[in-house]
Order: C-alpha cells, then structure tokens, then sequence
C-alpha cells in the first residue's frame, strides 16, 4: 500500500511539531521550509489536521503551530486511515467496473492486507514516533534560506 502525498506531509508535520518545546512555536512556512515541501501543500495539510483537533494554529504576535495534546497521543494508525479514507486499494467498481468482481478473490486479499497495515500502525503514537534517533533528528531540521 502507498499513501498519499497529504497523508505523507501530514503524518511529517504532526512529527515535526511533536518535538517543538511547549514554549516554542512554528510557522506552516517554517514547517514546509524544513520538510523541503510547498507552502501551499503544507497550508493545506496544517488546515485538515486542524479540523482533526490534532493541530492548533495561532495568530498573530507570539501565534504559530502546536500540536495538541489529541496529536500528541493520537494512533498513528487512526491518523493514517483519517487521511487516507475508507477507499479500497483497487477500484473494483471503477469505471469500467472490473468484469472479475464477481468471482475474484483478490479484492477480500487486499482488504485483508490493507487492514493488517492499519493494525501495525494502530498501537503507535505520534509521541512515540519521535522518540530517539528522530527526534534529534527533527530538532535539527531547520528552514533553508530562501534564494
């Protein structure tokens, strides 16, 4: 299974705010520099992971990210399946619909797979993905000048 792009950026951005001291605070600027991503796309992900209430946004003076603490706690793997949807790995029902649906075995298989994806990620927490080695790791990551 391959997630999405939005999922991928999220799931780096609730990490990189995992890490921020309390009295500290980041830009979605200063988080897409340091992830090397577009600010629109980080815009965009920041937006949804507010309305998950894993993310607060402050403005103005002294404003900026936090992870909250539903974030801080969160399943990696409740996250990942919110992002991603409930959507199947093959598209059965597309169109055209596949003329195997009927009688195909490999669509229970990869559903079975997909959960079990989700199963592995469900006991982990974003506080525990950034436990040592990645935390340092992403304390050092700062934004790249603009050029």
């Amino acid at each position: 299974m391959r997630l999405t792009k939005f999922t991928d950026l999220a799931l780096r951005a609730v990490m990189r705010l995992a890490v921020i001291a309390q009295d500290e605070s980041v830009t979605t600027r200063e988080v897409a520099e340091s992830m090397d991503v577009p600010y629109a796309h980080m815009a965009k992900v920041v937006t949804r992971l507010q309305h998950l209430g894993v993310v607060e946004a402050r403005r103005g003076r002294g404003g900026g990210l936090a992870l909250t603490e539903l974030g801080r706690r969160s399943s990696v793997g409740w996250l990942t399946r919110t992002l991603e949807g409930e959507e199947e790995v093959v598209a059965c029902e597309g169109d055209p619909p596949c003329p195997l649906r009927t009688a195909c075995r490999l669509r229970g298989a990869l559903r079975e797979a997909q959960e079990a994806f989700y199963r592995v990620l469900d006991p982990l927490t974003v506080a525990e993905l950034v436990a040592s080695p990645t935390g340092p790791l992403l304390l050092s990551l700062t934004p790249r000048p603009s050029p």
